[in-house]
Parts: structure tokens; C-alpha cells; sequence
């Protein structure tokens, strides 16, 4: 089995800062991509940022600048720098992989539960 767990999330003033961590933990063989999404009350969920194996990463418009992902492959974790936030930032962050179980297996698609990230104006 394979979990994903999220940490880092809170309250903070805007303009302030969080930085959110991602544990992959189980059987892994491999990990591709690692992305985190979020979603605010009423909204769809929609991709913040992500990372490949190789450390290529793409961002949404709205957080380019602001936010950093990054990833640490020996641990199997990935995690957002996040600053100058803003009330907008508000939502549920989600972590997201594609992780391969096994050699010959294929990459599946991973989700954590999620951690709050509430930003005060």
C-alpha cells in the first residue's frame, strides 16, 4: 500500500508564509511527477504546482513567483515554499504522485487527505 501524508498547513496573515511537506510512504519502487493541487470552498480542484524526477517544474499563473516545489527523491517527499500569501491562497492543499510499486509495474496516481492552508486578511 502507499500513502501520502501531508503536513505544514495552518493559519497565517497575508503576506506571510507556509511551507508544506509530503511523505510517500509504502511500497514504492519509483516516483514520476509530484504535484500539489488545491481546492477552495465552492471550486474545483486545480494544480498549484509540480515536479518531475528530474526537478522540471511548472506553476499556475496565479502563484508563479510566490510559491517553490521541490523535492527531495532519497526520501520520497516533495514540498511548497509558499510566500507572499494571500487570501485567495485559502484551501485544502492536496499532494499528489505517480508512483510505480514495482519494477515491471505501472505509475498509478496518488493522493494525500489533504492539509488546510487558511490565510487572514
Amino acid at each position: 500500500q502507499v500513502q501520502l501524508v501531508e503536513s505544514g498547513g495552518g493559519l497565517v496573515q497575508a503576506g506571510g508564509s507556509l511551507r508544506l511537506s509530503c511523505a510517500a510512504s509504502g511500497s514504492i519502487f519509483s516516483i514520476n511527477r509530484m504535484a500539489w493541487y488545491r481546492q477552495a470552498p465552492g471550486k474545483q480542484r486545480g494544480l498549484v504546482a509540480a515536479i518531475t524526477r528530474g526537478g522540471s517544474t511548472n506553476y499556475s499563473d496565479s502563484v508563479k513567483g510566490r510559491f517553490t516545489i521541490s523535492r527531495d527523491n532519497a526520501k520520497n517527499m516533495v514540498y511548497l515554499q509558499m510566500n507572499g500569501l494571500k487570501p485567495e491562497d485559502t484551501a485544502v492543499y492536496y499532494c499528489n504522485a505517480d508512483i510505480q510499486t514495482s519494477k515491471a509495474g505501472y505509475f498509478y496516481d496518488y493522493w494525500g487527505q489533504g492539509t488546510q492552508v487558511t490565510v487572514s486578511s
